[in-house]
């Protein structure tokens, strides 16, 4: 990389990353991204890993083998410490990196409200490594019950808790009791995977709240019918290895998940900016830190001033992305500065498993098998690798022919794993 030429710094290579470096691809300035993993995530199918659907092949992919051909970016695999904007470096774990233009797109992790100490019976569903663990621990529960012989233990190995009714916790949810009902119902000699219980719990009124109340009240009907049972106006109060205590009891389960809130990176943090409460740093309309208009935050690590939160999700992503990409380029080129960022809503979407979904698109509402045929369609489109968008599709198809999952494998069992 040519030390005369502009250097843009992107941290993290999630959706609005990669779609900041790819709005770069023209530009005069070589383009660092830099992320701790070797690879980008397609995060919305990450829970299908999580049950077996899908390996973790089939929903990532290396970040260089993404930027390849885009001959002004270079990939550093590192993590990001700190930075000095006084000087403009970005400190790694490895090496320090001078830039021009910083944008943040370090994302959020999972938030547990100030009890940390959840997050090793609780573990979320972020990262590849957060979906393994979760299959781990799934799949070996089923086997342990079918070891012991003391039936409460065995109840208790069966109990499955999913913290959180968002898309990720009913998607989680449905995904599970598909697993117990019919993949695994016929696998066993000693216990009856049918009888598990999966139970989904919310602190608020109702479910999936984004969506409107009627999609809401078919969720939980869909989701009683698969056998899950749906506690709201629900508070976990603490969790444990064993299981989950609630204001008024306790519920005794070896598998937790948690799907209940998010915090974003520390990188308000790094640079002593003002934030919102949920740690995303709070912007201007062109998205970039105040007194810092060289530094850009995108995604889950930005909230803009004095305006409605915007969602967590994808697509707000890749449209900030976008945005800051265009901007820097103009900039560079000596142009005017586009218009300030508007998001535009493209809908809320989610599964709850075989031939049902919900769909919230304007004044469009779908639900059921229609709705389940468009999150098919979408979610595939939206697959990085024409490769994957094949094979995901024909792993659907043979899964709802057969009532089959094929990654089913329990690789190495760490301590925390067997109780």
């Amino acid at each position: 990389m040519s030390q005369q030429r502009p250097r843009i710094v992107i941290a993290g290579a999630g959706f609005g990353g990669l779609d900041t470096a790819r709005a770069l691809r023209k530009a005069s300035a070589d383009v660092i991204v830099i992320d701790r993993q070797n690879h980008h995530c397609f995060q919305p199918l990450l829970y299908q890993v999580a049950t077996a659907a899908l390996s973790p092949a089939d929903v990532a992919w290396p970040i260089r083998r993404i930027l390849r051909k885009q001959r002004n970016a270079t990939v550093l695999m590192a993590e990001v410490r700190g930075i000095d904007a006084a000087n403009r470096i970005v400190h790694t774990d490895s090496i320090d990196v001078p830039y021009d233009f910083l944008v943040l797109a370090t994302g959020a992790t999972h938030s547990y409200f100030g009890h940390e100490e959840w997050a090793e019976a609780a573990p979320g569903l972020k990262r590849i490594e957060d979906a393994t663990r979760i299959r781990r621990r799934i799949l070996i529960a089923f086997e342990r019950a079918e070891l012991v012989s003391d039936e409460t233990e065995r109840r208790r190995l069966l109990t499955f808790v999913i913290v959180g009714a968002g898309a990720t916790g009913v998607e989680m949810a449905g995904a599970i009791a598909e697993v117990a009902r019919q993949t695994l119902a016929t696998d066993f000699r000693r216990i009856d995977p049918k009888a598990s219980r999966i139970i989904l719990i919310e602190a608020g009124p109702r479910v999936m709240p984004a969506f409107p109340e009627s999609l809401s009240d078919y969720v939980v009907r869909t989701l009683a019918r698969k056998g899950v049972e749906v506690m709201t106006a629900t508070r976990v109060i603490g969790c444990d290895l064993k299981g989950v205590t609630l204001e008024h009891g306790r519920i005794e389960a070896a598998t937790i998940i948690w799907a209940a809130g998010v915090v974003a990176s520390p990188a308000a943090r790094w640079l002593n900016a003002e934030h919102d409460g949920a740690g995303r740093i709070l912007v201007r309309p062109d998205l970039s830190i105040p007194g810092h208009p060289e530094i850009f935050a995108i995604g889950d690590t930005a909230a803009l001033m004095g305006q409605p939160a915007i969602p967590g999700i994808a697509p707000a992503a890749k449209q900030m992305g976008r945005y800051v990409g265009a901007l820097i380029a103009a900039r560079l080129a000596g142009k005017g500065p586009p218009k300030p960022f508007r998001y535009r809503h493209q809908g809320d979407l989610a599964t709850i498993g075989r031939r049902a979904a919900v769909l919230k698109l304007g004044r469009l509402e779908l639900k059921g098998f229609t709705a389940w045929l468009f999150w098919c369609v979408v979610h595939i489109f939206f697959l990085i690798e024409v490769r994957d968008r094949f094979v995901v599709a024909f792993t659907w198809l043979w899964d709802y022919v057969t009532f089959q999952r094929g990654a089913r494998l329990i690789t190495e069992v760490p301590p925390q794993d067997r109780t």
